[in-house]
């Protein structure tokens, strides 16, 4: 039926597509799934699982059926944080890593190494590699 190289070079193809749509996101955090995408509809393939919540399209379906709106429209993050849906109150989660800030909204700058006022656990968001 199918070559052994035709096999192989859809193999390689499905790997590089993989890994371009995991590069993104921290390692062992790529599932296969749907999101809701542009508040309108479901989409489904591999991506972070932040993003890519939903086990099933029908799962996604349910979920946008109870959305009124899509709350990222409106922004809800700040200083360029990056919004997304999720099912759990209040609907999203600000995503802040790279932008210098955290919180729930990314509204609290970094700490810098060098305050030596700020005693709370170091945020991840601003942890710099």
């Amino acid at each position: 039926m199918y070559s052994k190289i035709t096999i192989v070079k859809v193999a390689v193809l499905l790997i590089a597509l993989y890994l371009n749509f995991a590069e993104s996101c921290d390692e062992n955090q790529t599932r296969p799934g749907c999101k809701i995408d542009s508040g309108r509809q479901c989409v489904c393939g591999i991506g972070c699982y932040s993003e890519y919540r939903y086990n099933s399209k029908e799962e996604c379906r349910k979920a946008l059926k109870g959305r009124r709106h899509n709350i990222c429209s409106e922004n809800p993050c700040q200083n360029e944080g990056a919004c997304i849906q999720t099912t759990v109150d209040p609907g999203y989660r600000c995503r802040c890593e790279g932008t210098g800030f955290y919180g729930s909204r990314c509204e609290h700058a970094c700490p810098s190494a060098t305050n030596q006022r700020y005693f709370g656990k170091y945020p991840y968001e601003c942890i710099v590699i």
